[in-house]
C-alpha cells in the first residue's frame, strides 16, 4: 500500500468533512476508503508501518469491523 495513496484518502474525506461542516455521516464513503487504505498499509507492512492517516492498526481493524461495507450510504 502506497502512503501517496493514504495521503490522497486522507485529503479526499478532509475536503468531505469540510464541505459538509464535519458531519461524518455525509462522508462515510471517504471514511470507509480511508480505513480500508490504512488496514491494507497495515497489512502490508505487518503492522510496522506509520501515517499521521492512518489511526492504529488494532483501531483501524475496530472500526472497519463496527462499520461493514453494506452500512456505508
Amino acid at each position: 500500500m502506497s502512503l501517496i495513496l493514504l495521503y490522497f484518502s486522507a485529503c479526499a474525506l478532509q475536503s468531505c468533512l469540510n464541505k459538509h461542516t464535519y458531519t461524518p455521516e455525509k462522508c462515510s464513503t471517504h471514511m470507509r476508503d480511508l480505513y480500508q487504505c490504512c488496514a491494507e498499509f497495515y497489512e502490508s507492512t505487518g503492522d510496522k508501518g506509520e501515517s499521521t492517516a492512518c489511526p492504529m492498526p488494532n483501531v483501524t481493524r475496530r472500526w472497519l469491523k463496527s462499520h461493514p461495507p453494506d452500512a456505508v450510504k
